[in-house]
């Protein structure tokens, strides 16, 4: 086996890493040269990326490792390096390609902004730590890219910082996922106990659980894998630890197309498939994945129905379509849902810059007060058309393949996930045509002076646009060709995709049809739902309440407990310190009044201590 571009695959991030430490050293004032790096950078690792996956492709590369010793501590000896399978080749491409066609897209969407190069360096950084995290041969080595993609978050989320709810946004995406990272840490901890060796890479981790030989017990073992799940969640916005991400649509669309369509909320899915062998030794694991996954799935699409902020809606799609992922591992397969990440990144990416271009011309985010951009935009409509309908699942375009591939499956092992997942497919229809025709169909509202976004922000589109077609192909009912790629011939694809595929390819018609019913025809009202259950349309409304739920049990509590711990630490801890040294104070002053140098007051301190003491020595014949 060759495996000549699979051993320079280290190169892959240090590219976008070089390109973030050009554009420190540079400053914020170079903006031409921002962008040109931040271009170049990701293409040079996109270009790397692809040969590595055509190498595996190819010649039945399978994998590559390299390490070296990190850390030794007497017998204990932790190595670090880098490692390339068919499923970090295939995130490799997916990262990069997406960091790419971002970096071009952002050319255009952030060219009158100030601090341009300031966000190509960012980018640049999160990009590095994305690859980075894929390469990662370890569970110590990728939590510490982990944690680096979480601060890069941060710093995108919140990138426009003088807006007040942008920081916060930044503030409530970091405070939220350190729950998940402080459990994934946990679970890292007791993996180092219980592993023979204290072994931390993968290639060890595979052989202990696969099989479960005994090494770790079972509940170990679920114990393990729930917390790397809650790790998982955390990044992946799996309820309840969804609410970060529809609130990061604060930052720039790209970032959003960036980070929360195929890079750092994929990281979550990424790394329960890094460690599948770990789950699949758990049933209770696998099940609290597929139940946790298919909630989240159906949880945020009837919230996305009622959303009017356009990029709030494809954020709950995102949150719907990671549960679908989630959902598919937790039932064994692999395949579909590393299928659905892969097609997701790309209709996904599109649908968000589709709706930056939107933004970019009309100059808001409510979908209400949009309308008839089709006519005026018309490569950015026929694109987002593309997305939407991949999203919906209709064939023959992407989304429909994959999603597809996960109904089988739920369909033959947990059928009441598959009518989980058969709703929520309707409801993602139904929503993605209510946005598609209230903002590219019918009259304009207001005075709208909207035009096509430059070349540099359509071409990005049209290439995803066309992946958004094709990338479905890779995996379909009758070749099961990336199933037997990723999983070397493991998995084995459920029969009966027909009838998933008819059922499914039905509720999405009737999604759109019903869509085209309300808000194109007109034969259906808009207010029907609203009249007769007002209470449900308020609810799906304020996303059921959990920020608020939150705010009662959680940020109140804490802020409670965190007043009583002020008022211990300021009048406990801190009123004995000022007691000890008010009272040295005090003896101190009280000292310097007896030692004042008069002899008539040392005469008098002498007869008041002689009368005391003859009192005390005489009083206790009394006594």
């Amino acid at each position: 086996m060759d495996t000549m571009f699979s051993q320079v695959a280290w190169l892959i991030p240090l590219f976008p890493f070089a390109a973030f430490l050009l554009l420190l050293a540079f400053g914020r004032n170079q903006s031409i040269v921002g962008v040109t790096t931040g271009i170049v950078a990701s293409l040079v690792s996109l270009v790397v990326s692809i040969l590595v996956l055509v190498e595996h492709m190819s010649d039945g590369t399978s994998y590559y490792q390299y390490s070296f010793k990190w850390i030794s501590l007497g017998s204990v000896q932790i190595n670090a390096g880098f490692e390339v399978t068919n499923l970090s080749a295939l995130m490799l491409v997916v990262v990069t390609g997406v960091s790419f066609l971002v970096n071009v897209y952002s050319a255009g969407y952030m060219k009158d902004d100030e601090r341009i190069n300031v966000f190509f360096s960012y980018v640049a950084l999160f990009t590095f730590s994305m690859l980075g995290l894929v390469l990662a041969d370890n569970m110590l080595t990728l939590y510490i890219f982990w944690e680096l993609v979480g601060v890069c978050s941060f710093l995108l989320v919140g990138f426009w910082y003088t807006k007040p709810a942008a920081v916060a946004a930044a503030k409530k995406a970091f405070i939220v996922t350190r729950i998940g990272d402080a459990a994934l840490l946990i679970a890292i901890l007791l993996l180092y106990w219980y592993m023979p060796d204290h072994a931390l890479d993968f290639v060890h981790i595979q052989n202990v659980f696969d099989g479960q030989t005994g090494a770790i017990a079972a509940g170990v073992t679920t114990l393990i894998a729930i917390l790397i799940f809650v790790g998982a969640a955390g990044k992946s916005g799996q309820f309840p630890l969804h609410v970060w991400l529809p609130d990061a649509m604060e930052g720039p669309t790209p970032i959003s197309a960036l980070i929360h369509a195929a890079t750092m909320v994929a990281a979550g899915v990424y790394l329960v498939a890094r460690t599948f062998d770990i789950f699949q030794a758990s049933q209770a694991a696998m099940d609290v994945v597929a139940y946790v996954g298919a909630f989240t799935a159906i949880f945020a699409a009837t919230i996305g129905v009622a959303q009017n902020d356009i990029k709030r809606i494809l954020a709950y799609s995102t949150v719907s379509q990671l549960g679908y992922m989630m959902m598919a591992l937790g039932l064994g397969s692999l395949t579909g849902g590393i299928f659905h990440l892969f097609t997701h990144a790309f209709f996904k990416a599109l649908l968000f810059l589709g709706a930056g271009s939107v933004i970019h011309a009309v100059h808001t985010q409510n979908i209400q007060e949009m309308g008839g951009l089709g006519s005026k935009m018309r490569i950015t409509a026929w694109t987002f058309g593309i997305g939407a309908l991949a999203l919906s699942g209709i064939p023959p375009f992407s989304g429909f393949w994959s999603k597809d591939a996960i109904l089988t499956t739920a369909l033959h092992e947990k059928p009441v996930l598959f009518v989980v997942g058969i709703a929520a497919a309707f409801f993602t229809a139904f929503y993605m045509s209510r946005l598609f025709f209230l903002v590219f169909t019918g009259k304009p509202k207001g005075e709208q002076h909207a035009h096509e976004s430059p070349a540099s922000m359509t071409l990005p589109l049209v290439v995803l646009a066309v992946l958004a077609v094709i990338a479905g192909f890779v995996q379909t009912p009758w070749n099961n060709t990336l199933g037997s790629w990723l999983t070397d011939g493991a998995e084995i694809g459920h029969e009966g995709g027909g009838l998933v595929m008819v059922i499914s390819t039905a509720i999405g018609v009737l999604g759109i049809y019903l869509g085209w019913l309300v808000f194109v025809k007109g034969t259906l009202s808009r207010d029907a739902v609203s009249t007769r259950a007002p209470w449900l349309v308020r609810l799906l409304e304020r996303k059921y309440y959990i920020d608020e739920l939150y705010e009662i049990v959680v940020v109140r509590t804490l802020r409670g407990l965190g007043g009583v711990l002020a008022a211990f630490d300021h009048y406990v801890i801190d009123g004995v310190v000022r007691l000890v040294g008010g009272a040295a104070i005090q003896l101190g002053r009280g000292g310097t009044r007896l030692q004042n140098g008069q002899v008539q007051t040392y005469g008098l301190i002498s007869v008041i201590g002689l009368v005391v003491l003859v009192v005390a020595v005489v009083g206790r014949r009394f006594w």
